[in-house]
């Protein structure tokens, strides 16, 4: 091969590589632009001080899904303007709640070796109070009313409650000596008036009363019941079947749950419903799409729950007495909490 032929070749090569290059750029320019529109076009999100203290009035907290530099921090907007422009905080959690200037923020640790995951305790600036680590993926959070203690659960093995095939670990915390409860599992168990052990029991899915007494999910034998806990007495007692995710209301009379339906898909089985603790009778929600969350009462009569979106996870509102239908209450946002 003469000299001028290898040179040809090699203008060709680079000249190859730069168009190839220049596409390259051109791609993620239109990339980044589309999805700087689709972020134009959402919630706008701006940094800024936010507080577990209300100030100002009644505010709403969530995990933002919002594309763009602050998806994953803990946000906030007014509570009577949820689709307002959103305030981030810089902290970033993958499960997150709090209540009375406490909060507590489930987060993704990476390491050199290894990726993990931990709890962290938050006050009312969202600075670190405590950590603890945590044995698998975050996936409910929830602080009692007066922040003195704090709960999650996680899955030690599986991804999903659909099935049957995973097993959970739920925490308290109490958040005045950091004494912790790492496995509610332990606590003796009355079923249907009599004591109960079994090997494959799971608990998940706190939602708290008072400062001793709780509401969360067992599972044994194939099935789901609510429970009532009592932290002092370290007991579980069964109080109703077919129960998931329970969620007390401000009242106190009333806990708003998942409940699985006949007919409906393996993979979808769960609908909304509301408990009347006192008679036991159930009502269904007008809610009628598959529920995968823990809902939150934003008052004593309005739930409000995340549903799949177009960036993960859409907030979702409905009346808990079964009367009127369901409406957006925020986009691109999960993991509420109400504050004031």
């Amino acid at each position: 091969m003469t000299r001028t032929s290898r040179l040809t070749i090699l203008l060709a090569a680079v000249l190859l590589l730069g168009t190839v290059g220049a596409g390259a750029v051109l791609h993620a320019a239109h990339r980044s632009g589309q999805r700087d529109r689709q972020q134009a076009d959402g919630p706008r999100v701006r940094t800024g001080a936010v507080s577990l203290r209300p100030a100002g009035g009644r505010r709403l907290l969530v995990r933002n899904l919002a594309w763009g530099p602050h998806r994953d921090e803990i946000a906030t907007v007014p509570a009577d303007r949820p689709q307002g422009p959103r305030t981030a905080s810089g902290v970033k959690c993958l499960r997150f709640h709090a209540a009375a200037g406490t909060g507590i923020c489930l987060q993704a640790v990476h390491g050199a070796l290894s990726d993990g995951y931990r709890a962290v305790v938050l006050d009312a600036h969202l600075r670190e109070r405590h950590r603890f680590p945590v044995a698998g993926i975050p996936t409910r959070a929830r602080v009692s009313p007066s922040g003195h203690l704090a709960a999650w659960t996680v899955f030690v093995s599986g991804d999903s409650y659909a099935g049957t095939d995973f097993s959970t670990r739920t925490a308290v915390v109490d958040t005045r000596t950091w004494a912790i409860d790492d496995n509610l599992e332990t606590f003796r168990i009355v079923k249907d008036g009599r004591p109960y052990q079994a090997a494959d029991t799971n608990v998940w899915g706190v939602t708290f009363a008072d400062d001793t007494r709780f509401y969360a999910t067992l599972a044994t034998g194939g099935r789901t019941y609510l429970v009532r806990g009592d932290l002092a007495a370290r007991t579980l007692t069964t109080l109703h079947g077919n129960v998931e995710c329970p969620s007390l209301s401000p009242d106190g009379t009333r806990v708003a749950y998942k409940k699985r339906v006949d007919g409906a898909s393996p993979d979808a089985p769960w609908r909304l419903y509301v408990l009347d603790l006192r008679t036991m009778r159930e009502t269904a929600t007008a809610e009628s799409r598959n529920i995968d969350d823990q809902a939150l009462w934003s008052d004593d009569s309005t739930l409000v729950y995340a549903l799949p979106g177009d960036y993960g996870s859409d907030l979702w509102s409905v009346p808990a007495d079964g009367a009127g239908a369901p409406r957006t209450l925020m986009t691109s946002a999960v993991a509420p909490a109400y504050l004031g």
